[in-house]
């Protein structure tokens, strides 16, 4: 370990140990070196990497605090990096296989905790997927919120925190974006529509296998369109899905073109 690693080490030590519970202000530099051992300068080094890390935060003119240490701060810089892999294919796989093993016991263990209420604000999002099924924009968003209800009902704040870091809302819309066939968004619905379903019977098996098939089929075509077509990108979203031979993008002449979302 190099000298700067140590003296960050040291500090989370405090930390872990309660000696610097979440809240609480650090000693002015000088007494943080003396009480560490550490030269003032390897101090500084190691709060400024741990104020990067959402660790600490320092406030100028005040001082430097231990954050609230809660999972969807410190996690936070994992959804940048996400962000930043999706113009990776390899990487854009890899991330819908850690969704793949992590979502659907997810789902099943929301379905042993989740509460009426939660599963009503499940269905509200669903309800709300039908009736967007031709906005592209509002259809991503409830798919988005569906899943977070799900997970969010496991209580579990840290693997809420992971899968949507790894399936957030831009990696979402960008597979809603360019996603096509001619099932139109019946199919994705469906599959919501059994997830729900397992949820409201608390059944954490048949949960867990709507969720494995859901996952698996993004994860099936995502595969096929980046051997096909290479890394998504991000483009304009068309303001409205269109469904039938006859309807036609504004100022494009031929047949429109069913999208089918990734959920």
């Amino acid at each position: 370990m190099s000298l700067t690693d140590k003296a960050i080490e040291q500090i989370r030590e405090l930390i872990r140990t309660g000696a610097l519970p979440p809240g609480s202000k650090l000693p002015p530099e000088p007494d943080l070196a003396a009480q560490l051992g550490l030269s003032r300068n390897l101090a500084r080094e190691a709060v400024k990497a741990l104020s990067v890390a959402r660790v600490l935060e320092i406030r100028r003119g005040d001082g430097t605090y231990v954050t609230s240490l809660h999972p969807s701060l410190l996690l936070e810089g994992l959804g940048g990096a996400v962000e930043l892999l999706q113009s990776d294919a390899a990487a854009l796989q890899d991330l819908m296989e850690v969704r793949r093993l992590l979502e659907p016991m997810a789902t099943a263990l929301a379905a042993t905790r989740i509460t009426d209420g939660q599963l009503a604000e499940v269905k509200g999002h669903l309800d709300a997927m039908r009736e967007a099924r031709d906005d592209v924009e509002r259809l991503n968003a409830h798919d988005a919120a569906f899943h977070r209800a799900v997970v969010a009902a496991t209580g579990n704040e840290t693997l809420l925190t992971l899968l949507e870091s790894v399936s957030g809302r831009t990696l979402r819309a960008r597979i809603w974006r360019v996603r096509a066939d001619d099932q139109s968004a019946d199919r994705t619905l469906a599959e919501h529509e059994a997830i729900h379903r397992a949820l409201s019977t608390r059944d954490a098996t048949l949960s867990q296998a709507a969720a494995l098939l859901h996952v698996s089929t993004t994860e099936r075509w995502l595969k096929e369109h980046l051997r096909a077509n290479g890394p998504l990108v991000s483009t304009a979203p068309p303001q409205r899905l269109r469904s039938g031979p006859a309807d036609v993008a504004p100022g494009h002449r031929g047949p429109g073109r069913r999208v089918t979302g990734p959920g």
